[in-house]
């Protein structure tokens, strides 16, 4: 039976993020993936045109109607804009048996537009990171959790090692903007690191990446895969997901989750 993987996180009408983007890595990667909403933006690949935050009551309906009927072990978290979305969410989690808790603290989408309130910043960092397994920062994330400019990959060390302090067990930064060696992500589980290295691929179709590798990770922490076995495969998935992107509207297209469907 395949393994059952929540996501909560905010939805995007062009498909190439949040959501969806979620729904469909996991089931690239061989789980059933199920969806709690949080918000509904207005965007495409230009960027985000208007957004709109569901009542926490809502949030917890939806959170309440998973939780009395499916047993889920794993879930994925993106788009949590506001304290009280924070709040609602970190609350109905807490009370929950879940091994895996995947943390990607979403705050600005690709065209710039805020997606996290600068508020909520602290909740986050207070609320949500103790209850995360992993929590997947890119550069600029990693920048604002750890308070710190972030060039080298020494300094990602040292914001890891800052950022672990909120709490979560694992934190994975990102490396796709990083200066030093772009493409290189870093993991911290408080006494060891490693580096993930990968390829770069220069392409504007990168819509979503955030939120697929840190699906892909889930669905392989679901399927019973070691942390460290389970990013290598994810980062395999997400990069040829990012080779296979492609061209979709006048801005950032997304990536391929099915790329391996091709004829």
């Amino acid at each position: 039976m395949k393994k059952p993987v929540l996501s909560i996180a905010g939805s995007d009408s062009s498909g190439g993020a949040g959501i969806q983007a979620d729904l469909k890595a996991l089931s690239a990667n061989g789980v059933f993936g199920m969806s709690v909403i949080t918000s509904i933006t207005a965007q495409n690949t230009c960027g985000v045109s208007s957004v709109f935050h569901l009542p926490s009551d809502i949030i917890m309906a939806q959170l309440d109607a998973i939780f009395s009927d499916i047993p889920v072990r794993t879930i994925k978290t993106g788009m949590l804009a506001t304290p009280e979305i924070i709040t609602t969410v970190s609350r109905r989690l807490a009370a929950q048996n879940i091994e895996h808790l995947i943390v990607d603290p979403v705050m600005v989408a690709k065209g710039g537009h805020a997606l996290l309130e600068e508020n909520a910043i602290s909740s986050l960092k207070s609320e949500l990171c103790p209850l995360a397994f992993l929590l997947t920062p890119n550069i600029y994330e990693a920048e604002v959790l750890s308070g710190m400019t972030i060039k080298t990959v020494a300094d990602a060390r040292s914001a890891a090692k800052i950022i672990r302090q909120s709490g979560c067990r694992h934190v994975l930064i990102k490396g796709g903007h990083l200066l030093e060696q772009p493409g290189t992500d870093l993991l911290y589980d408080g006494r060891f690191f490693r580096m993930y290295k990968g390829e770069y691929i220069q392409t504007q179709n990168t819509h979503g990446t955030g939120c697929t590798l840190a699906s892909a990770i889930a669905a392989q922490l679901a399927k019973g895969k070691a942390i460290a076995n389970a990013i290598e495969a994810a980062k395999t998935y997400t990069t040829e997901a990012i080779r296979y992107g492609f061209s979709l509207g006048k801005g950032n297209g997304p990536t391929d989750h099915f790329y391996f469907l091709q004829a």
